[in-house]
């Protein structure tokens, strides 16, 4: 007798429930209870050593390697490992102990093997605090979370911050790192710089290496700023303080029907107020934050949901869940994990806590240090297997892209007008894919005088997308996304967030900033060998695109300008945008595949 055997189907709302109530019920956990911590971005085999960022792959999937490392642990050591590089003529980079730089800003040349890396892991010992004067001085490789610890321990607070703690803050400055706000100096980090330490090339008459004081309006001061690692090493930032304080938050969950409208007002109302909005639901998280006396009742902190430990399994199953919906081509699929998700974040206050361990009430209300910054799943024991940060390389669990364009802030509102009309134009069903990890993340940055940092009152609009394991096969979907980052960083001439993106954004970079010339200028004068650039760095730093292969469109490379920069064989031609008729997007024609296919002479 034969047993017939069923195929196996998977229930996917069975599954999006499982993993929701896995998560309700690891959130309740004790919070002493971490993961391992993330692996160490720079691994060597004794021949090589091997770059990797905080996510495991780069934008072009392609390695960074150096045939050597050196751990400086003083600011003379570190003079002499740039000394020694200049003597040999080797490219040098920095990394750090984190490394979630996105484009390859660290990336030594891959055109030669005479380059080194020079690494802060270890220089992190010095943090000096001058309580008179409300500033503090530390090394570059100390933690955002050491400094904003040990300055409030001193009843000081640190004013600007991003929102990710794991970063150095010689990482953070470097990229132009922030938070959120138009408020006194504002939200970006290196706005609150009064001093910077640089090793640079020196002659030989100088030891190969000097070091730079930098300060007022000197204008390396203004270029180091925001340096993007190539005018040289930073070894100290000065950083001006404030009397600690706390802040209040809440969180309103509402219709979006105004943000066009709302968000000038919104960031001149609360000082560190930012929006989510989640398109594909018509709905906008208003955050109302600002600061209160430090002798207000509260003790509780922003643990944020995406920055928590997270289950293993759990991490591989919502990214199994996502990958299955992708190739099935499931948008409703992709929408109920969305309206979960923000469901849950309404219901646990998207990860605050007003007694450190659960969130009972609005507002929540901690020190800055605990408000401003998280990143829980950093700190962690290596025996807790089971437990990881979610984009862990070391699983199967998250990889995505990561989108951030900086908007003067009168364009801001238009940008916000155009996504509601292409929602409309599509189906909002088609940006579901967004709304699954944190909708469209709106903050602010106040004008700046770094040649780098922006030169207006300007918008940071962030948002995360699948990325696939494979670079090959298209996302679904992706022409949507691609228009509407084309809509932003070409119809409107938003500014790249250094850190991030794909590289794409990059184009044309060198145009949008009116003091660039004077940046390229203090590069030429601090660093003339070239020693800190790499093609890697170029690319970024000069707007180049040398991509034009087959498929180089799938992964942000390039703009398609032919299909082959798509995927004809899988359906995906390159397209005018929906509303935004400049854009060139890879977008799915079924009615095409055939036709391209008899083209290929791929069906006889």
């Amino acid at each position: 007798m034969k047993v017939g055997r069923k195929k196996l189907m998977l229930n996917f709302p069975t599954l999006i429930t499982t993993i929701f109530s896995l998560i309700i019920i690891l959130s309740f956990l004790p919070q002493n209870v971490n993961a391992k911590p993330p692996p160490n971005p720079v691994q060597c085999n004794g021949k090589v050593c091997t770059l990797k960022n905080g996510y495991g792959v780069w934008g072009d999937r392609r390695d960074c390697t150096s045939p050597s490392i050196s751990y400086p642990t003083t600011e003379e050591e570190l003079r002499l490992a740039v000394a020694n590089a200049n003597r040999n003529k080797l490219k040098v980079k920095v990394v750090t102990k984190f490394s979630h730089t996105i484009p390859k800003l660290a990336c030594p040349s891959s055109k030669t093997n005479q380059t080194t890396l020079i690494s802060t892991e270890r220089y992190n010992s010095h943090i000096e605090i001058d309580t008179k004067n409300m500033v503090v001085t530390v090394d570059a490789g100390v933690s955002l979370r050491d400094l904003t610890n040990k300055v409030e321990g001193a009843a000081l607070s640190l004013v600007a911050a991003p929102y990710w703690e794991g970063v150095t803050v010689g990482g953070l400055i470097s990229t132009g790192a922030h938070g959120s706000s138009w408020w006194g100096k504002g939200g970006a980090v290196h706005d609150h710089v009064v001093g910077i330490s640089l090793v640079v090339p020196g002659k030989e008459s100088e030891g190969f290496a000097k070091v730079l004081w930098l300060e007022g309006n000197d204008p390396l001061f203004k270029a180091a700023k925001v340096s993007l690692g190539v005018l040289g090493v930073i070894s100290k930032v000065k950083l001006s303080l404030e009397p600690a304080f706390k802040r209040s938050i809440t969180y309103d969950f509402t219709k979006d029907d105004d943000i066009e409208q709302i968000y000038v007002n919104h960031a001149k109302k609360f000082e560190f107020g930012d929006i989510t909005w989640y398109p594909s639901k018509y709905t906008a998280v208003y955050r109302y934050d600002n600061r209160v006396d430090i002798n207000t009742s509260g003790d509780g902190i922003n643990d944020f949901l995406g920055f928590q430990s997270q289950s293993v399994l759990v991490s591989m199953a919502t990214r199994s869940t996502e990958k299955a919906f992708e190739n099935s081509k499931d948008e409703k699929g992709k929408c109920t994990m969305a309206t979960t998700f923000m469901a849950y974040k309404q219901t646990i206050a998207n990860g605050l806590k007003n007694n450190k361990l659960i969130f009972t009430n609005y507002p929540v209300i901690g020190t800055q240090a605990n408000i401003q910054a998280s990143g829980s799943c950093l700190y962690s024991s290596p025996l807790r297997l089971d437990l990881t940060c979610g984009w862990d390389p070391r699983i199967k669990g998250l990889s995505f892209y990561e989108t951030t364009a900086i908007f003067p802030a009168t364009k801001f509102g238009d940008f916000i007008k155009d996504v509601k009309k292409l929602r409309d134009l599509i189906t909002p069903q088609k940006l579901c894919g967004i709304d699954i990890y944190n909708g469209f993340l709106v903050r602010y940055i106040k004008a700046s005088d770094a040649y780098l940092g922006q030169h207006e009152d300007s918008v940071v609009v962030d948002f995360n997308y699948y990325r696939g394991d494979d670079p090959n096969i298209p996302r679904l979907n992706q022409d949507v996304l691609e228009e509407i980052e084309q809509i932003a960083f070409f119809k409107y001439g938003a500014k790249p967030h250094w850190a991030k993106n794909r590289k794409l954004a990059f184009l044309g970079v060198p145009k949008k900033f009116p003091n660039w010339n004077k940046f390229v200028e203090v590069k030429k004068q601090v660093d003339p060998q070239g020693m800190f650039s790499s093609e890697w760095s170029d690319e970024v730093l000069y707007g180049e695109n040398r991509e034009n292969g087959d498929g180089c469109a799938l992964e942000g490379l390039c703009i398609c300008s032919e299909d082959k920069h798509c995927s004809p064989s899988k359906g995906y031609f390159c397209k005018p945008g929906f509303l935004y008729s400049n854009a060139r997007v890879c977008r799915f024609s079924q009615g095409e595949i055939l036709s391209s296919n008899l083209d290929l002479g791929v069906i006889s």
